[in-house]
């Protein structure tokens, strides 16, 4: 088993080695890794057993080294994808009652969350099927004043942000029983509220016509990452795409002979062929033709640094950011979306038409951008049913 694993560890840091990795990080983790191999040996542990969750415990109690857990998930990842282990090292869940696992898979599956946010959501749930077993609380007869004690104490001495956070993974749950499941007879998600907030969610918020302009004006093309951000602004302006539908873009979703885009991997399974603007277009093909890595990945939008891997919604999002800051200081990548959704409206579009470009789950969700200023909203109410 010893020189298995020694087989194991060589071969994993001649990958590192040709992917790329800085001489810094290949000795530490070279370095962890024999403290491993020692640790293994001495516990007379089997090869079944080395990558297993148990094992990362006891080993991380042994060598005292926060790092270590990060090092040996790594290793596992790279041995699965060699067909070495059945399974990379990954933390045992608890399995929740059905309707929760349902929802957790759609929240997963559906709604393109980050790995974060989906475990504090599993977490949350955990938390709120044991509040209403304890109470001999039935899900389908829940009450807004129940919602509110579990938050109460689920939340105490949490940060203010992590409760907000908490309770908005709450609502999402609540809108899928009463949308999706039918289970409540009401939507309880808009009475779930945190002081100091009131009635009025609100409104989206949006660019104005100057700052698009000053917004376009000031993208850069001096480098390959300007070059990048300024595609990725390009399709979140022109065609309203959240950061991680952004990410999820591959080359072959897009067709420039016929000028549009096709997305299958939005948010709420809502796929849908858009065409593309023909500055979106150019912007796409300056970053592919000077700028983007040769790789086997098919996203179109990768790293710079090696090892080569598709940009995450947290990078996309941060890029976009960071270029709208430029013009408002106050601003997130978010308001290309609302600025899209405003445009959508001045132009004429219905709402239900907007509910289909900006790929909503439902009217509901829709219905907030009519409060994007009074012209608008006025309009809405009185010239459309809704």
């Amino acid at each position: 088993m010893a020189k298995k694993l020694a087989k194991a560890v060589d071969n994993y840091l001649v990958w590192m080695i040709a992917a790329g990795y800085a001489s810094g990080t290949i000795m530490i983790h070279e370095r962890l890794l024999n403290h491993f191999q020692n640790f293994i040996t001495n516990q007379n542990i089997s090869w079944e057993q080395v990558f297993t969750y148990d094992t990362l415990n006891g080993f991380e109690k042994h060598c005292n080294l926060n790092f270590a857990a990060n090092v040996l998930r790594s290793l596992s990842r790279y041995l699965f994808k060699q067909k070495l282990i059945s399974d990379p090292i990954k933390k045992p869940r608890v399995r929740l009652p059905e309707i929760y696992e349902d929802y957790l898979h759609y929240y997963e599956k559906i709604r393109q969350v980050r790995r974060s946010a989906f475990a504090q959501t599993r977490n949350v749930l955990s938390g709120f099927n044991d509040y209403l077993a304890k109470q001999d609380i039935d899900i389908a007869g829940i009450k807004i004043e129940q919602i509110d004690d579990f938050l109460t104490e689920f939340n105490v001495r949490l940060m203010p942000a992590t409760c907000r956070y908490n309770r908005s993974y709450l609502r999402g749950f609540l809108r899928y029983l009463y949308f999706h499941r039918k289970i409540l007879k009401r939507d309880l998600a808009p009475l779930i509220v945190g002081v100091p907030v009131y009635t009025q969610a609100q409104p989206p918020k949006f660019l104005r016509s100057d700052e698009v302009k000053a917004l376009f004006a000031g993208l850069s093309t001096d480098n390959c990452k300007e070059i990048r951000t300024s595609a990725m602004v390009h399709l979140g302006y022109t065609l309203g795409l959240r950061p991680k539908e952004i990410s999820l873009i591959r080359l072959d979703d897009i067709s420039f002979v016929q000028g549009e885009i096709s997305l299958a991997d939005r948010k709420s399974a809502n796929p849908i062929k858009l065409p593309l603007p023909e500055i979106t277009i150019k912007a796409i093909a300056a970053y592919i033709v000077g700028c983007r890595p040769e790789s086997d990945h098919r996203e179109l939008f990768l790293t710079f640094r090696v090892p080569v891997t598709p940009v995450n919604a947290a990078t996309v999002g941060h890029d976009i950011t960071v270029a709208i800051q430029k013009i408002n200081p106050s601003a997130s990548a978010y308001w290309l979306r609302h600025t899209y959704a405003q445009n959508l409206l001045e132009s004429g579009a219905s709402i239900f038409e907007v509910k289909q470009m900006m790929g909503h789950d439902n009217v509901q969700s829709t219905k907030r951008y009519i409060h994007i200023h009074t012209k608008l909203m006025r309009k809405e109410l009185f010239d459309e049913t809704l």
